[in-house]
């Protein structure tokens, strides 16, 4: 891997981070208003990176997905530590379980539509190298939001929905997440998989992407 890939991959890092960031402390801010402040008295409610930041998730599994060597599907995805929750102390237990999982792709789909608007104001000044890379991290945003949800996996937050709509118990759930990224790696591995969140994220992508009236003129677009 040459000196400019790397500079690459290590910008895309970055903006995962940062993405990241922003996923943990939408989960732990609807957590706070759903009245647990189990998150806050950890100091999760926070866009200090470094509170959420999980050494497998957030350093070792992405940065092996950028790097990884020939013939491995590469994939830059990675997950922060869980934000804690305590379920005895929501007001509406099972609608709030809904409301704060969701709060996290929902922070990243935010993001990826505000970022847009940004690049997109950019580009009207001629500055269409920062648009690119902007439109990179709106789409690693989205991508991140259906990674999310539409793999219903411990610890992924489709996960957690499934387990509100099947009536499954914390106690069996936490049981089944104790397995970690494991199946996740495994599962990534399987085209279909790779085929199912990459086609849902570039179509949902490309809807919002027009909304935005990108037209030629530089930087690809």
């Amino acid at each position: 891997m040459d000196t400019a890939n790397i500079a690459d991959g290590l910008i895309q890092y970055l903006m995962l981070i940062a993405l990241l960031t922003f996923h943990e402390f939408g989960h732990a801010w609807v957590a706070l208003k759903c009245g647990d402040n189990t998150a806050k008295l950890q100091g999760r409610v926070s866009l200090n990176p470094l509170v959420h930041m999980d050494l497998i998730g957030t350093v070792l599994i992405p940065l092996l997905g950028i790097f990884a060597p020939a013939g491995v599907s590469r994939f830059l995805i990675g997950g922060a530590k869980p934000v804690p929750v305590n379920p005895f102390n929501l007001r509406h237990p099972d609608r709030d379980d809904l409301l704060i999982t969701l709060a996290g792709p929902g922070m990243n789909l935010l993001l990826t539509v505000v970022i847009l608007g940004i690049a997109r104001v950019i580009c009207l000044f001629g500055a269409y190298d920062v648009a690119d890379l902007l439109v990179q991290m709106a789409y690693l945003s989205l991508i991140l939001c259906c990674f999310n949800l539409l793999l219903p996996i411990p610890p992924l937050d489709g996960s957690h929905v499934a387990r509100v709509l099947v009536g499954m118990s914390h106690e069996t759930y936490a049981s089944l997440a104790q397995l970690g990224f494991i199946p996740l790696l495994v599962l990534w591995q399987v085209p279909f998989v790779q085929h199912y969140i990459s086609g849902t994220t570039n179509f949902l992508f490309d809807l919002i992407f027009q909304c935005f009236a990108f037209h030629s003129g530089g930087a690809g677009w």
